[in-house]
């Protein structure tokens, strides 16, 4: 499977002002399988080194920071030479060795040829917990997310990947290609953007297997609550967990602390979620009092809605069947359009350089599911489950303060029509093309 951070990889690589990478994300994402195919493709030797296994190796890096003897004493560790411009470094586990991870700056300042890789369980987590430092400005930091239904599909269906990828104008699509986009899209949604799923699903090994790799991953998550979180947040972490498939269920989807636990108060909770943030499982997003720029800057920090990392996750964490994904004339309301949205966020995501989207509502009138900064854009996103697109939502929006254009995904056809693109869900994942095809 080909992962479009690979692109990001390559021009890392390249970079003449390059800093040791530093690749963040939920656990069982990826970053490893990413790193190491990333070494076998692109440079003539790769090694890793992993803290977690190799526990030895932590000795080396309290005894010194200085890079050429860190090398020395890591090419006895190697079968491979470590060369400068021919060998991939990979710190892997970095969180279990402050010193490596402190180490990095040293490495950026004083042998910047040498590609190094690092990642890390957990990692915002344990910088958290243990208030360990990240070397902010001597390493290249990027996030890995879970697989987008671009990725997906490039292997799913070659094809029709390849059609949409070199779309050069906006118009109806044939509906051979919009059929195809929909079944694929909803078996995707059943298995989400995790790579073994993802994978069981693409071998044909049935149904059962895919959520059976979907409970391991959900039974590791809450084994790290247990390993990870101090004792007295691990309920409530857990409450939070297994709150969300209520919380997205409910019509108006804003976060209610009662919906824990009758009682329950923000309080008490703050760290609960910030824990989850943290480890990447959920993302929080906020209300905006009007859309300005930055929308940072009207953000309402008591207002959000709570979404998880990966729909397929949250499928399994529901559940829901994938017999109810897969029928699109399925009937469960309201948690339809919650699993709609989950799936568009996870495709947008990855395209937004960390601008995280808000949401905006209107005196309880209208609500508009995401909104979005494009760079000095501001653009509305309503997201609806299948075809019916009824609603004025986006017409109050833009009626309020008239977008350069918005957007409404849904499962109807591709088109472009006074200001609205309207835009298959499937195609959630080519969000800046669609914007440069417009001339936006």
């Amino acid at each position: 499977m080909k992962r479009d951070i690979f692109d990001y990889f390559r021009k890392w690589k390249e970079k003449k002002n390059r800093k040791p990478l530093l690749l963040e994300g939920a656990r069982q994402t990826g970053k490893t399988w990413c790193m190491e195919t990333f070494g076998k493709e692109c440079f003539k030797y790769w090694v890793k080194f992993d803290f977690d296994r190799q526990a030895e190796l932590k000795n080396l890096f309290k005894i010194t920071k200085e890079p050429a003897r860190l090398i020395r004493e890591l090419s006895l560790y190697s079968d491979v030479p470590i060369k400068s411009g021919e060998t991939l470094v990979i710190f892997d586990e970095i969180q279990e060795c402050e010193e490596a991870l402190n180490s990095l700056k040293y490495f950026c300042e004083d042998m910047p040829e040498l590609h190094i890789m690092s990642a890390g369980s957990l990692l915002g987590v344990t910088v958290r917990r243990k208030g360990m430092t990240v070397p902010v400005g001597k390493v290249d930091v990027v996030r890995l997310y879970p697989m987008t239904f671009r990725e997906f599909l490039r292997v799913s269906d070659t094809r029709t990947y390849e059609y949409v990828d070199a779309l050069d104008r906006i118009e109806h699509l044939p509906e051979i290609i919009l059929n195809k986009l929909k079944t694929e899209y909803r078996r995707y949604q059943v298995c989400g953007g995790m790579p073994e799923p993802v994978k069981t699903l693409l071998e044909n090994r049935g149904i059962e297997e895919v959520d059976k790799e979907l409970q391991d991953i959900l039974n590791l998550y809450e084994l790290d609550f247990a390993k990870y979180a101090d004792s007295r947040e691990i309920p409530r972490i857990n409450a939070i967990w297994n709150s969300l498939p209520a919380q997205l269920s409910k019509e108006n989807r804003k976060f209610i602390y009662n919906v824990i636990r009758s009682g329950a108060r923000s309080k008490d909770y703050e760290d609960s979620l910030l824990w989850l943030g943290a480890a990447g499982l959920i993302y929080r997003i906020f209300d905006i009092s009007k859309p300005g720029l930055p929308l940072s800057a009207y953000k309402e920090s008591n207002v959000f809605k709570v979404y998880g990392l990966d729909c397929g996750l949250i499928r399994k964490l529901s559940n829901l069947p994938a017999s109810a994904i897969l029928n699109p004339i399925s009937n469960y309301t309201e948690f339809k359009g919650a699993m709609a949205e989950n799936a568009v966020l996870q495709c947008l995501l990855p395209q937004l350089d960390g601008n995280m989207p808000y949401f905006w509502t209107s005196a309880g009138k209208a609500e508009v599911e995401f909104v979005l900064q494009l760079g000095l854009d501001v653009i509305p996103v309503e997201v609806k489950a299948e075809t019916n697109i009824s609603g004025n939502s986006l017409s109050v929006y833009t009626n309020k303060y008239n977008p350069p254009f918005r957007i409404r995904y849904s499962m109807k056809n591709l088109q472009y029509n006074g200001g609205l693109l309207s835009c298959p869900a499937p195609l959630a994942s080519w969000i800046l093309k669609f914007k440069t095809l417009l001339g936006k």
